[in-house]
């Protein structure tokens, strides 16, 4: 790259990493390896939420995140997990319908009870 890309990308940057060439060339070069590597990490953590959603989602409901994916694979129903963590969010119902559809699926989901809810408690002081 010559001179005038290489301040043209590092605009924005703190100190003489932005206007003197030497420095600029060293810190744009590091910056475009950072955006190489966190494209990739970036659709790391966006499936590692997505799971933690559905996981929460399922809890509510009695089953694990994995008895859930393993009755949806069992029963064919292809929904990858970005689908299933919106629905589970902003669809309580459907996705109750889609954990039952799991636990009918998958005998390892029957066994679980659903959890308890805890009284309200009150102290008087």
């Amino acid at each position: 790259m010559n001179k005038k890309e290489i301040l043209k990308l590092a605009k924005g940057f703190r100190g003489r990493a932005k206007n003197c060439i030497r420095i600029a060339r060293e810190r744009v070069e590091k910056a475009l390896q950072y955006s190489y590597r966190d494209r990739r990490n970036k659709k790391r953590d966006m499936r590692s939420l997505w799971i933690q959603r559905i996981n929460a989602g399922t809890r509510q409901h009695g089953v694990n995140y994995g008895n859930f994916m393993h009755g949806l694979m069992k029963e064919n129903i292809q929904l990858n997990r970005k689908v299933l963590s919106e629905i589970s969010m902003h669809e309580p119902y459907s996705f109750k319908a889609l954990v039952d559809i799991s636990r009918n699926a998958f005998p390892g989901n029957k066994n679980v009870v659903l959890p308890t809810r805890k009284a309200d408690v009150s102290i008087n002081v």
